[in-house]
């Protein structure tokens, strides 16, 4: 018998899931693991695959980013301001390194800080959790509210296995070190669940990268890879 529209739909949403946390943590076996390119250069194969990874999924899932981002938009922001606040301040608690200054200070505000934060975020956080609850729709597990609390769960729990996945394929994670990603971002999920607004998961991961390279670009976890 063939599979309906509805069973195509969420197999394919957890293949994306997954698909993209693979490809994050083969990038970084390759990149970092293997050819131990410094992180900007690191971050050019980076962002340009996961980029266009996501933009796949987003041509797929048929996504309104413009209406994604301005629904709850209020919600999303406070979200992320608490949520990055927390972040921050674990960032804060770890060694400082020199701080880069000039041009060097705003290349890396923009691209280990900015892009790659906001990357990682819709990585890591926006796009499991959007895509289990899409599949758990589909699957007509969101009728009810003890069905959708479970929905919601379900997706935080894909989401820190996605967070884990990933960080798995850099040296530094490839032991219990792994459970710093998982937490701190598991929050960042968490927050998007809660406020149903991606502006919360990708607001808190720049800002924990932006204090990770005004604090130490080269001593805290939150900046793989480190060498």
């Amino acid at each position: 018998m063939a599979a309906s529209g509805n069973e195509m739909g969420w197999r394919r949403q957890w293949l994306w899931v997954f698909g993209g946390a693979i490809l994050g943590m083969v990038i970084a076996v390759l990149f970092a693991g293997v050819l131990k390119l410094e992180r900007n250069l690191f971050l050019v194969p980076y962002s340009l695959l996961i980029t266009a990874y996501l933009y796949g999924y987003v041509r797929y899932s048929g996504l309104d980013l413009k209406e994604m981002f301005s629904r709850y938009w209020g919600r999303g922001l406070l979200g992320g301001a608490v949520v990055g606040l927390f972040v921050v301040q674990s960032v804060l608690r770890q060694p400082s390194s020199p701080t880069p200054q000039g041009m060097d200070l705003l290349l890396n505000l923009l691209w280990p800080g900015v892009i790659y934060g906001a990357i990682d975020g819709f990585l890591l956080s926006v796009l499991p959790v959007y895509a289990v609850l899409e599949a758990s729709s589909a699957l007509g597990w969101t009728s009810t509210w003890p069905k959708r609390i479970g929905a919601n769960t379900l997706a935080l729990v894909v989401s820190l296995m996605v967070v884990a996945i990933y960080h798995l394929g850099y040296p530094e994670f490839q032991n219990k070190q792994v459970l710093l990603p998982v937490f701190g971002v598991g929050l960042m999920s968490l927050a998007y669940i809660v406020t149903k607004n991606p502006i919360a998961p990708v607001l808190s991961h720049v800002a924990m990268h932006i204090a990770a390279v005004i604090h130490g670009l080269n001593s805290v976890v939150q900046l793989p890879p480190h060498y």
